[in-house]
């Protein structure tokens, strides 16, 4: 049962993982330097999806450095008050997120029925208590929210978004 639980769920987190890199390599090239709403919200999810899936998360080390600045400096296309320090190439955005994407098979495909890690570890992240599957399920909806909006994006430019991906291609 836990094999398929792990399976499922990694089929699905991957998959989520791989139309966020379908958005990011559909937006040309202009679009993604000049628009800095889609940039900093591919940065953010980029980050965080690294960030929930480091356990324990202080051993976080982005691989895309950023500043966090005071509230009521946050530029109005940006989502939070984690600023990337530049404006980083797509390429290595897209190599960050498969990074990450690896990262996140090894911690679901690690997850044991006794020992550690286990689903219903309490994992605290911040603010947030939860368990370990809680935290990969939440993961996995900010990564959807956030292609969405990429997507909402293309789509608002005129560009085609990328089609619905059903399973996970590769790790």
């Amino acid at each position: 049962m836990l094999e398929e639980l792990k399976n499922s769920l990694w089929k699905q987190f991957g998959a989520s993982i791989d139309m966020l890199i379908n958005a990011l390599n559909a937006c040309p090239d202009t679009l993604y330097q000049n628009n800095k709403r889609l940039f900093y919200t591919a940065y953010h999810v980029t980050v965080f999806l690294d960030y929930y899936l480091t356990i324990p998360p202080t051993d976080f080390k982005p691989q895309l450095p950023f500043t966090i600045i005071e509230k009521e400096a946050i530029p109005k296309e940006a989502l939070d008050d984690v600023l990337p320090n530049q404006h980083y190439p797509k390429e290595q955005l897209l190599e960050y997120i498969q990074t990450s994407k690896k990262k996140c098979h090894d911690v679901i495909m690690g997850i044991k029925e006794t020992g550690n890690p286990r689903f219903v570890e309490d994992v605290e992240v911040g603010k947030m208590d939860y368990s370990l599957i809680e935290i990969l399920l939440n993961n996995l909806r900010h990564v959807q929210h956030h292609t969405a909006q990429l997507n909402t994006l293309l789509r608002n430019q005129g560009l085609e978004p990328p089609k619905w991906v059903a399973r996970v291609s590769q790790t």
